[in-house]
């Protein structure tokens, strides 16, 4: 079961991340963990949604109530993934606290039903945002709307404006 959204943080970035933030990553979790987060969402795509799922997990060694939540949008989404990301799926389902499955199937809006889930659950999105459209600049507005915390790890973060998300 999530916890409260005031001890609940969520994940949102690119799936081109290059593991450049992973200690920012790690430093992050920390300092949310010191504010009381305790739950954390990842959304599972490639990039930087496992890289933060790799990061809870490392910080829960040391910070064992750490709880990480893999929220799959839907069941075989690692089938399109290579063989090192599956692995890397594989092993962030294994050690979760929890694993919420949205749908059994792949549907249009899948991908914005979990971005929705992440954000409407949490009072922090630890973001790897780029300016680019896409599902990060969705989850972004959409968690401006809500007046989430944001932390920005992405080197380039746009300023953004709190306007009617689009998808693409």
């Amino acid at each position: 079961m999530i916890s409260p959204p005031s001890t609940t943080a969520a994940f949102t970035g690119h799936r081109t991340y290059d593991g450049s933030a992973d200690a920012a990553l790690r430093r992050t979790v920390g300092e949310l963990y010191a504010r009381g987060i305790r739950t954390f969402l990842s959304g599972m795509a490639v990039g930087f949604d496992l890289a933060a799922a790799e990061a809870v997990l490392v910080c829960r060694e040391t910070m064992p109530d750490l709880q990480l939540i893999a929220v799959v949008p839907f069941r075989g989404q690692q089938a399109r993934f290579s063989a090192a990301d599956r692995k890397r799926f594989d092993r962030v389902l294994d050690a979760a606290a929890e694993i919420i499955l949205l749908s059994e199937g792949y549907r249009p809006n899948v991908y914005a039903v979990r971005n929705d889930f992440l954000v409407d659950r949490a009072s922090c999105l630890v973001a790897w945002y780029d300016g680019s459209p896409g599902g990060t600049f969705y989850t972004v507005r959409r968690a401006l709307r809500r007046k989430l915390k944001i932390i920005h790890l992405h080197p380039a973060a746009p300023a953004c404006a709190v306007t009617e998300p689009m998808l693409f």
